[in-house]
């Protein structure tokens, strides 16, 4: 008599292909790469920052940067792989030997070991793509998206809006966004039409070159040193040339970008998971008070 086979559930279980699948950081990270540039470009920042890439993935965020109530954040919401914009550890590189013995990145670094969470900065890349996402992000966040653009490769960081006076332009940017910390220089009755975008900090010669098209009126910016760009625009005002300065924040300028990155990578991982968690802005008005984060 043939004895019956008996199959455990669990296998049963491992057989249905939802449940046999398992989503890793690391191959995790390799699709998110790959959905915004077909490689890294060279000496790039886009690596993990700490963290495992075998943990398995229990939920993703994005954010501009992962503070501490961001990682506090996502470890409430169960979410252990961190795509953060910004670096982790408070410079470019993420070089940590200065920090070796700081107790506030010990502490940092070592709730992000209790937790096993798996950080990835996502810097490079998601810049990198033939549309840039982060400057998407603001253009959505702002409806600006189907204002004009100039063509050629350059042509996505200028853009053509309805006339409006500076003063009004930095109101309406102000309630839009949220911004408690926003600074202006030119004329607040200049009258504004074809503005420059560039998202976060991309230095003087960047920021200059886009505010010497002719046609620019205001460049809107993330942040600036304020004894470079702010004074090349002082001085242009002071010469009575046409051009104005907007500074949103480095973290107003990008984290729409961000939140833009959750939605795509939702369609990349249908079955995870994704949210986005706002850092915050790191300084604030005290007419206003901090601004809590979403």
């Amino acid at each position: 008599m043939m004895t019956q086979r008996i199959v455990p559930i669990f296998l049963l279980l491992l057989s249905i292909p939802s449940f046999a699948q398992t989503l890793r950081a690391g191959d995790a990270i390799a699709q998110i790469q790959h959905r915004y540039a077909a490689a890294p470009p060279p000496n790039t920042v886009d690596t993990i920052k700490v963290g495992d890439p075998d943990t398995v993935v229990t939920g993703i965020t994005t954010t501009f940067l992962d503070t501490m109530d961001v990682l506090r954040e996502s470890v409430k919401r169960g979410n252990n792989l961190i795509i953060t914009h910004e670096p982790t550890f408070y410079n470019h590189l993420d070089d940590t030997k200065f920090f070796t013995d700081d107790p506030v990145y010990q502490e940092k670094l070592a709730f992000i070991k209790e937790h096993h969470l798996v950080v990835f900065r996502l810097h490079d890349e998601i810049h990198a793509d033939t549309t840039d996402h982060i400057l998407k992000g603001v253009y959505e966040a702002l409806g600006w998206q189907e204002y004009p653009h100039p063509a050629g490769p350059r042509g996505q960081y200028f853009v053509t809006i309805p006339q409006i006076t500076l003063e009004s332009l930095a109101k309406k940017l102000q309630a839009q966004l949220h911004i408690q910390t926003l600074r202006i220089e030119g004329d607040p009755k200049l009258s504004i039409t074809h503005v420059a975008i560039l998202p976060g900090a991309s230095g003087l010669e960047k920021q200059v070159f886009a505010l010497r098209q002719p046609d620019v009126d205001v460049l809107i910016a993330g942040e600036a040193s304020e004894w470079e760009t702010v004074e090349y625009v002082r001085d242009a005002v002071a010469q009575g040339r046409h051009k104005a300065l907007i500074l949103l924040g480095h973290e107003v300028s990008e984290e729409p970008g961000m939140e833009r990155c959750a939605k795509e990578l939702r369609e990349l991982f249908p079955a995870v998971r994704v949210d986005h968690i706002e850092a915050g802005q790191p300084l604030w008005n005290p007419e206003h008070g901090p601004v809590e984060r979403k």
